[in-house]
């Protein structure tokens, strides 16, 4: 993960997916979900990925990793910059972690790893690129329409997974708190919002509540939380100060907040808990 992620940089190294690549691309994703392996990968070789099956040696279970082909491929280096997509193997798949902004959100990648391990039932999906190594904004995945990362997500929804989105401020932007809880444009998500933010108090972190509070960073122009709120699935924009995500103890203590919730979406079936 980590050797994916360092090689991002601010410019190149992202080519905007057509229209058919972002279908066949979240096509595959849902096969996946369903658990229909084999034409899964099927319909990824026909733009060139692939899934490869991984073993945590800390919890036992078995992840699916949708990858470019080209990645880790010796003398190779994919510079699409479409992402990857980590599905947990052992069980149902209910719920989501995904993470926009790798690397530019420092180690908000790693809430997200933290996260998929610490509740059976995840996928995880992360970004392929810098959100500043495209023309324009054209790689910033958390304010588009058009790319593959959004284009899995949607599909995650349509297949009624809860989602929760981690992202990163800087300390001085919203210097009173650590975090930044949200349900974006819908509030479908509030209890588990609500839960969340309990939780994170809880571990010792100054929370504010977008629902109550004036809040900045709120998630309200967020692609996937629109596509959530129109399905009326619960989505989480989850914010975290850079104190926060550069100690290793304040994440642990985040990512076990994180997993109250993803854990009780793993026992009630994911979209019901926002129902």
């Amino acid at each position: 993960m980590t050797d994916f992620t360092t090689g991002f940089g601010q410019s190149g190294g992202y080519r905007p997916p057509t229209k058919a690549e972002r279908s066949i691309l979240a096509e595959g994703v849902g096969l996946l979900v369903d658990r229909n392996i084999p034409a899964a990968k099927e319909k990824f070789a026909e733009v060139d990925y692939v899934v490869r099956t991984l073993t945590d040696n800390a919890n036992g279970r078995r992840y699916a990793e949708v990858a470019d082909a080209a990645d880790g491929a010796e003398g190779r280096r994919a510079n699409r910059g479409w992402g990857r997509v980590y599905l947990d193997l052992t069980g149902p798949v209910r719920w989501s972690v995904q993470v926009p902004h790798p690397i530019a959100d420092e180690d908000s990648e790693k809430l997200g790893v933290g996260v998929l391990r610490g509740t059976p039932g995840g996928v995880m999906v992360l970004a392929g690129a810098h959100r500043r190594a495209g023309q324009g904004n054209s790689a910033d995945v958390a304010h588009r329409d058009d790319t593959v990362f959004d284009a899995i997500c949607a599909e995650l929804v349509r297949h009624g997974l809860p989602g929760v989105q981690v992202h990163g401020f800087a300390d001085a932007t919203e210097p009173d708190y650590d975090v930044i809880v949200s349900t974006g444009r819908g509030d479908d998500g509030l209890p588990a919002a609500r839960d969340l933010a309990t939780a994170l108090h809880g571990a010792d972190l100054d929370v504010c509540r977008a629902w109550v509070d004036s809040c900045t960073l709120e998630g309200r122009t967020n692609e996937q939380s629109g596509v959530a709120a129109t399905a009326h699935v619960p989505f989480l924009h989850v914010e975290f100060s850079r104190t926060v995500r550069r100690s290793d103890k304040r994440t642990a203590r985040a990512v076990t907040a994180l997993s109250t919730v993803t854990a009780a979406w793993n026992r009630t079936g994911g979209a019901t808990l926002g129902s």
